[in-house]
Parts: C-alpha cells; structure tokens; sequence
C-alpha cells in the first residue's frame, strides 16, 4: 500500500481489491475484467497510464467492460482522474502505489473524510461505495440506479452484468474496522532520549592590573624600598621636592613596567 495511503483507508482500499477482484496481493493490482489480463502483450502495473487508457478503448468490445487494475478502473474514470490530478502524467507508469493513490482519491470523492469524521453515516457511505463499485451492496433498501434495490443487492443490480459480491454484514465489519482505525491517534515514533549538553565553564575574568591586590602589595613594598633606598644612599639630604620627583619617575616606571610587559607581569604572577 503506497505511503501516502491514510490507515483507515488502507485497510477499505485492501477490501475493495479483494472484493472487486477476488484476491488482495501484489497481482492484483494487473487484473482487468473478466481476468482477462493474460490476454495483454504486457503486465498492466508495466504500461503507463496514458497507454492503459488507450487500450480501454477496445475492452469493452473484447472482454465486456474496460475494467483495470487492483480498484477496477474504468476508461472514463481514468480520464476524469488524470484531469483532476495535475500531478499524473500520461507517461506515469500504471504502478500498484499509483492505483492506491487513485483508489485513495476515489474514496475521498465518495465521502470517506465526511465518514470518518461523523458528518455522514456508515449506511450512506456504504451506498456511496456501492456506486462507485458495483461489487458492493447497499446496506438498507433505496432506489438503484436501475431499480428498487434490498438490502445486500448492488447498486446497478438489474443491468445484467452487475452483482454483488459480498455480504452486507462483512462490510459493516470492515467500516467499522476502518472507522476504529482512522480515529485511533497515531502512536509517535519514539525519539532517542538526548544526553544532556555540559555547559561550557566560563573561564574567570582576569583581573585588571589597577585592582589586584598583588600589584598594590608590590607596589607600596617597592614605593618603600625606594624610600630606603634613598636614605641608604644619603639622597634625604636633598630638596623634598627631588626626591618626589624621583619617586614619581621610579614608580611611574615600575606601573608602565606592570600594565605593558608581558615579562614583568609573568613574573609577577599577574595573567
């Protein structure tokens, strides 16, 4: 069943094939009426749609209706469907995931979003089937398409051609299956719990020169050993303001000594 395919509707489209043409497999998608397929130069899931709707054109003649694929499309409604669908193309080819995507559109058309949704009942979407394929019967009496109908008949019983195939019962069941179906939610599909991401560690600011403690323990230390300095070499004897002049240069010196060489500050134990 192609992907595209909802649930519930996949579980009727599985139905339809079977019931309109006896059997739900992979070959079934290749029948045409009558089962006749044996007599096509080639397998129809292998033709393209533009050239399985060329050889419809004498189907109805050779084998009494122009019937194909897994859905029992007929020629007109290939036609109608190939112009309602920009996406197909006349070279596309006649595909089992193509027959489900249309099968899947002729579900739609028929009410199958209104059924599951409660905005029409079982018994109406039964008749809508029954019109769309002859192989199913209505499930209450109501007027056919060629006569008053009972309950378990086809919609185009009394054509000569048409019956029903199925019992009304079983497909009750099956609506309901697919009823149960399209309303269940669809389980999520677990994802791989993901590990936690460490957070990064943020590096520590270093702390400017002018406000480490380690640069003003040195500095007021180096600002007193230059005071003992200068009265080791008797340089007290000179004028106070020399001496702060020198003072001034020495630890002018020794902070653009600190702040601008990578060496001094290394040394120093300052980052």
């Amino acid at each position: 069943m192609d992907k595209t395919v909802p649930p519930g509707a996949a579980i009727l489209l599985d139905f339809i094939r079977e019931t309109e043409v006896g059997r739900s497999d992979r070959a079934s998608y290749d029948v045409i009426y009558g089962h006749n397929q044996t007599k096509l130069p080639q397998p129809l899931t292998t033709m393209t749609y533009g050239e399985v709707v060329d050889a419809q054109k004498s189907w109805s003649k050779r084998f009494g209706s122009s019937a194909a694929g897994g859905y029992q499309f007929m020629r007109a409604t290939l036609i109608d469907l190939a112009k309602a669908v920009h996406s197909i193309s006349g070279t596309d080819r006649f595909t089992p995931d193509l027959q489900d995507r249309l099968g899947y559109r002729l579900l739609v058309r028929r009410g199958y979003p209104e059924f599951i949704t409660g905005k029409i009942s079982l018994v109406q979407f039964a008749e809508n089937l029954a019109k769309e394929w002859a192989s199913f019967p209505v499930l209450v009496s109501c007027k056919g398409a060629h006569r008053d109908l009972k309950r378990g008949q086809s919609y185009y019983a009394g054509d000569g051609l048409n019956k029903a195939l199925v019992k009304p019962e079983k497909v009750e069941a099956v609506l309901k299956e697919v009823l149960e179906a399209a309303r269940r939610p669809h389980e999520p599909v677990e994802e791989p719990e993901a590990l936690p991401v460490p957070l990064p560690v943020p590096k520590p600011r270093a702390k400017p020169v002018r406000k480490s403690g380690r640069f003003w323990t040195w500095l007021l230390t180096a600002g007193g050993t230059i005071v003992t300095g200068l009265k080791e070499l008797n340089l007290v004897a000179l004028d106070w303001r020399v001496q702060i002049a020198i003072l001034v240069v020495i630890v002018g010196f020794a902070v653009y000594a600190i702040t601008s060489m990578p060496a001094v500050r290394g040394a120093l134990g300052l980052k």
